[in-house]
């Protein structure tokens, strides 16, 4: 085995790194902490790895002294007393090197049994500079937590904002003069139905199609069924259905269950909890409670569950795939999320989509695909409105996909925003 990871790490060592789109997430390169980096599978992660050893060999760095391995590589089949033998092959390699001075980039590590503990003893013995990627929450909500502690600092790689969607394509984000404006609204619309999995960008429909639905199987299969050890595979299929289907709506768990309960399948309602717990640890959704000022009663409400990319949705659930108001949701939810902001949802008389959190205030947001419809601006005028109330603010947004104005409702100022104006030149 030590003479595979030697071919390996030499095959690393001399192959050209591609060149990196820059991505909006910056990384430091020398925090002394181990550099953790999770999210969905697809979503970037190897390529900001990539980057920050580009920026290493810009800087002066030797290649040698950047020890990079992809855990997904199907010549390493280690165990967690084998992973010591990668260090060894290093040294036996570059005798001559300190480890102090190398910088180890471990993609994927997750896939080895164990590997926190080899990652904290490198860490306290060997070198300070450790970057480490994974595509399950886990890794750092239970596993990095208890072995890792004051030693990480964790950063969530999502798939491409809009922003950086329109870096991919090399368009201007300057909304002024008009051709530029329409260049972009075309690429908002665009961006809605096809998402930011960076591989999927330019790809032509079919293919890209086929892609997602491949990412979705792997999802699935790798980071829920064989992590979790799951039997019943169809009854998760039907429930991550239910999931996809019923995204931008409180999802109900006991309903799910009354639902396989009529098709035959015998599960517990336990395990469809945690089947959503999973969903999320994978990154295949990620959930949002309803807004309280008592954290108690947060916890414990109903979750509404956003899928991590509306190209995604769009490719697995066609009953959504039609729906633009829905996509225009789920979209307007993971700008928010790939801004770090925390995201609430708010239900009294009326609904409002979103309490969003920014540092200490908090501000409500409906989401509209347009305002034309009497009803539909009704409806979210008032939802938004009572969520203002509740909060004890003079007003609100409202997020449409392409109309722009400023409305006076029972005593509210509500500015409404179009989609593509407010998440290139208002949150930044």
């Amino acid at each position: 085995m030590k003479a595979i990871i030697k071919e390996i790490l030499l095959e690393n060592q001399h192959t050209e790194l591609p060149h990196v789109i820059k991505r909006r997430l910056h990384i430091p390169l020398d925090a002394a902490l181990i550099i953790s980096l999770v999210g969905a599978r697809r979503s970037g992660k190897t390529y900001l790895l990539y980057d920050l050893m580009n920026t290493l060999l810009k800087n002066g760095l030797e290649r040698k002294k950047i020890l990079f391995v992809n855990f997904e590589d199907e010549r390493l089949a280690l165990t967690t007393a084998g992973l010591d033998l990668i260090v060894q092959a290093y040294s036996e390699l570059y005798p001559e090197i300190d480890l102090n001075d190398v910088y180890l980039f471990f993609d994927e590590i997750q896939n080895v049994k164990g590997w926190e503990k080899f990652v904290r003893r490198l860490y306290d013995t060997k070198t300070r500079h450790i970057f480490i990627t994974g595509s399950n929450s886990r890794l750092l909500s239970t596993e990095i937590a208890s072995e890792l502690r004051g030693r990480t600092i964790a950063y969530t790689v999502y798939p491409l904002s809009f922003s950086e969607y329109l870096d991919f394509k090399g368009v201007s984000k300057n909304l002024y003069p008009q051709r530029n404006k329409s260049a972009i609204i075309h690429h908002a619309e665009k961006f809605l139905v096809q998402g930011g999995f960076p591989e999927t960008v330019g790809l032509e429909h079919p293919l890209r199609v086929k892609l997602l639905q491949q990412y979705f199987n792997v999802m699935i299969f790798r980071d829920i069924v064989e992590r979790y050890e799951i039997s019943n595979i169809e009854a998760l299929r039907f429930f991550i259905k239910k999931l996809f289907a019923g995204v931008t709506k409180t999802f109900s768990v006991n309903k799910a269950y009354n639902d396989l309960r009529s098709m035959g399948y015998k599960i517990s309602n336990k395990y469809l909890y945690d089947y959503l717990t999973w969903c999320n640890d994978a990154f295949l959704c990620q959930s949002i409670g309803r807004f309280s000022f008592s954290e108690i009663k947060q916890a414990k409400s109903d979750k509404k569950p956003y899928i991590v990319d509306t190209g995604l949705l769009s490719a697995v659930e066609f009953s959504v795939s039609e729906n633009k108001g829905k996509l225009l949701e789920n979209m307007v939810f993971l700008e928010f999320l790939k801004s770090e902001k925390d995201l609430f949802y708010f239900k009294g008389l009326h609904e409002c989509d979103f309490i969003v959190k920014d540092g200490r205030s908090l501000f409500p947001v409906q989401v509209a695909w347009s305002m034309n419809d009497a009803s539909t601006r009704e409806r979210e005028l008032k939802g938004l409105t009572e969520a203002c109330n509740h909060l004890g603010i003079d007003g609100g947004m409202i997020v449409c996909f392409d109309q722009e104005e400023e409305i006076q409702y029972e005593g509210k100022s509500v500015q409404v925003y179009p989609f593509y104006k407010y998440f290139l030149e208002t949150l930044r």
